[in-house]
């Protein structure tokens, strides 16, 4: 963490809004890590003043000691999944990384399918779904695949540690910006595209589940899923904190699944032979004691 003087810690706070020091920024950086699994290092300084600011605004506080008293009270667990949502909620957009997409079609769907219409158990995962686009454009990419999925054993699970986005994800209700960002293929059956808004379609919505989740601690389910999504979650986590989550998706994985991460994203180097890539950033689990090899980029 970063060390600084009393003299230093008041010229932290020239010319800003609120008061915020060094130190408040090391006590936020402690809760983030201890609650979330997050790293702040020092550069996210005033990053964290940017995103932060809001919260205080809102609450109607002065200062950051203020609201770090706040964070740490008796009611303090519902403003540090505030936090949380501020310091991490990025612009995500439908079908993302599409190339990931078109793989889970072309590469993956094709057996899951198969084996939902012989009576078998699918599962899908979107882990860090953010607002809700990434498990919608799965739940669409599977619809492709399969038209009939209702009728069998077919879900996509979908978590985040903030409720609140997981609540705005679950109504299914978007900008109507947000249609740019579909294939001419999603049609009105899947989502309807209207003059103030995008509204995802029931038939679409029922295929997901969505669940508050905190991917640092013990999952309360056991899978075995079969596709795990989660990209652009792993660049909050130190490298230790990386290889707890890894190794927990591990345990709801079976030999075959598939795992796709975001594009600067790699697993970490001890579990790389648990690992084999088949496309840019996605990845089969092995069986366990087969070595790692690189079959060929589609």
């Amino acid at each position: 963490m970063i060390q600084s003087s009393s003299i230093g810690a008041r010229a932290d706070s020239l010319a800003r809004e609120f008061l915020y020091t060094t130190e408040d920024f090391n006590r936020i950086a402690d809760l983030c890590y201890e609650r979330a699994g997050i790293l702040l290092p020092p550069a996210k300084q005033d990053h964290v003043y940017s995103r932060l600011s809001r919260r205080l605004r809102s609450l109607g506080l002065k200062s950051f000691d203020a609201y770090l008293k706040q964070l740490t009270g008796p009611n303090g667990v519902e403003e540090q999944r505030q936090m949380i949502s501020a310091l991490t909620t990025n612009v995500t957009r439908f079908f993302r990384e599409p190339h990931h997409f078109e793989h889970l079609r072309t590469e993956v769907l094709p057996e899951l399918a198969a084996r939902a219409r012989a009576g078998g158990r699918v599962r899908l995962w979107s882990a860090g779904c953010a607002s809700g686009e990434e498990p919608y454009s799965l739940a669409f990419t599977v619809l492709r695949a399969l038209p009939d999925a209702a009728k069998y054993d077919v879900r996509i699970l979908a978590t985040d540690i903030d409720p609140e986005v997981l609540a705005a994800a679950s109504s299914g209700i978007y900008s109507e910006g947000a249609a740019h960002d579909l294939p001419d293929w999603v049609d009105h059956t899947m989502a309807s595209r209207e003059p103030d808004a995008l509204k995802i379609a029931p038939s679409v919505r029922r295929l997901v589940d969505f669940r508050p989740l905190n991917l640092i601690r013990p999952f309360p389910m056991k899978g075995p899923f079969d596709v795990i999504f989660c990209r652009n979650v792993a660049i909050y986590f130190d490298v230790p904190t990386q290889a707890v989550v890894w190794n927990s998706f591990i345990g709801v994985l079976q030999p075959g699944s598939q795992m796709y991460i975001g594009h600067s994203e790699r697993p970490p180097h001890a579990l790389v032979t648990r690992f084999t890539p088949n496309c840019i950033t996605g990845y089969r689990l092995n069986d366990p004691d087969r070595p790692a090899t690189s079959e060929r980029r589609k």
